[in-house]
């Protein structure tokens, strides 16, 4: 493995106090993903990590750092100690930051983060090495956490910046400082937290906070805030991508139930390229990537190219197909992940998705193939949850479903909301759902599962792929 702190370094860095003859190849604050050879934070929240010391260095930590001892851990274990651990994995941050050659892109929005980070990762690693910010810890760490790991050496540099309330998101900019940085999209999200939508777009615009003179603003340029967002972008230099009329623009979407087809201009130039997944969603995030690539001087022929590998994180929005008789291939439900985030708008836009999708006929015990829905709760939306989940019956892909399951005390409002013909299944929660699942579907039907990771819709996803023999959907 490739030294990425010496303890020199990280003593210096930190201003802590102990030993440092030892040298770590990686940084970690949760020993259920710490490798052997990393340094162990030992950060306070939710549970204290100086009660999980003792184990890290069972798993092969180098060293920990720590504000005060340990139990369990023996005498000659590597102690850096610190009045505040998490200050110390910021001063780790940003002496990894002072020290990195990277050219560096922060992302964040309340819709797309996690799709444009994955294109961003996709189009720079074929240009290069990138570092791309994994697993999602409490915001205040993520950020320190992939700057700390960032190799020094590394090309290129993608991170993800979140909010959960006001303030987030501007210093963890500052200390990111990278030279492009985007809002995918604004959508309502913690309201409980923020209050309307504006206030969560100004959170959002502060992530141009950090951008310094040459650096440049990425945002949807057809958000119903942009104006806003474009008011925040500060000394970055303001770059809209959309629909026609912004800097970057789609000219034609085409979708198929496989593939996405995207005719795009930015900059004078014309570029024709595709994803392997169906989506237009996915062609608007892939449009805000390829304007940060550009904006980063790679080989934008390569970058597009190189797209069409991309694919979707399990939970948002990856297809399968479930094989429910294994010696007739026919016999089939198309399975449309999407249960690990959800909002009004990215539910509007999954509801696009399934309804370019077609079912087939003739191969269950319905005669006529169906498009099928079934939806839990979106969370943090405020007082006006309620009003959100029900107006949902208004949704014009909705209308094209033909039948709409709901689970969780929200989604009763929409159920409530329906037609006859379109209502199905509601349930107090996706657990109770489980039970019916088998009869809610048959052979030929496409459906989408939809909602907040904490409404635990996952599990109807589950209980569907238990129907039958899991089928990767081929390109």
């Amino acid at each position: 493995m490739i030294k990425l702190w010496t303890g020199e370094d990280v003593v210096a860095a930190i201003g802590g106090h102990g030993p440092d003859d030892w040298s770590a190849t990686g940084v970690s604050v949760d020993t259920r993903t710490l490798r052997k050879g990393d340094l162990f934070v030992a950060l306070k929240h939710i549970a204290d990590g100086h009660d999980y010391v003792a184990e890290a260095f069972e798993k092969g930590a180098v060293a920990a750092i720590v504000c005060q001892a340990p139990t369990g851990v023996s005498d000659d274990m590597r102690l850096v100690t610190v009045p505040d651990t998490l200050r110390a994995l910021r001063d780790l941050a940003r002496a990894a930051r002072f020290r990195a050659k990277a050219q560096i892109v922060a992302v964040t929005g309340s819709v797309g983060k996690a799709s444009t980070i994955g294109m961003l990762r996709i189009m720079l690693s074929g240009q290069g090495t990138c570092h791309a910010s994994q697993a999602s810890y409490v915001n205040q760490w993520d950020v320190p956490l992939s700057l700390a790991t960032l190799p020094p050496d590394a090309d290129f540099a993608v991170i993800k910046i979140g909010a959960r309330r006001p303030g987030d998101i501007g210093p963890l900019s500052q200390l990111v400082q990278p030279h492009v940085a985007i809002v995918t999209r604004v959508a309502p999200e913690h309201l409980e937290a923020f209050g309307s939508i504006t206030a969560i777009a100004h959170e959002k615009a502060s992530i141009f906070d950090g951008l310094g003179k040459d650096g440049v603003a990425i945002f949807h340029g057809d958000d119903e805030t942009a104006v806003h967002l474009r008011a925040g972008t500060g000394e970055g230099l303001p770059t809209s991508f959309g629909k026609a009329g912004n800097d970057w623009a789609l000219r034609n979407v085409r979708l198929s139930r496989d593939v996405t087809v995207i005719l795009a201009n930015g900059q004078g130039q014309d570029y024709l390229f595709k994803l392997s997944v169906p989506g237009r969603h996915f062609a608007v995030n892939a449009l805000g990537a390829l304007a940060a690539v550009t904006a980063m001087g790679v080989d934008t022929v390569t970058a597009t190219l190189d797209l069409a590998h991309w694919a979707p994180s399990t939970g948002r929005g990856t297809r399968e197909r479930i094989v429910l008789d294994p010696a007739n291939d026919g016999e089939t439900i198309e399975l449309l992940d999407d249960a690990f985030n959800a909002n009004p708008t990215s539910v509007d836009t999954s509801l696009e998705v399934i309804a370019a999708s077609e079912p087939h006929d003739n191969v269950g015990r319905i005669i006529k193939g169906r498009r099928v829905v079934i939806l839990g709760d979106m969370g943090g939306l405020g007082a006006g949850a309620a009003q959100l989940h029900g107006a949902l019956a208004q949704n014009c892909h909705l209308q094209k479903m033909d039948q709409v399951h709901c689970a969780g005390p929200l989604m009763y409002h929409l159920w409530r909301a329906l037609p006859q013909h379109q209502r199905g299944q509601w349930a107090e929660s996706p657990a109770d759902l489980v039970p019916q699942v088998s009869r809610m579907l048959d052979a030929g039907d496409v459906v989408l599962v939809k909602g907040s990771a904490g409404s635990k819709i996952s599990l109807v996803v589950d209980a569907i792929r238990k129907l039958g023999h899991r089928r990767p959907q081929e390109e």
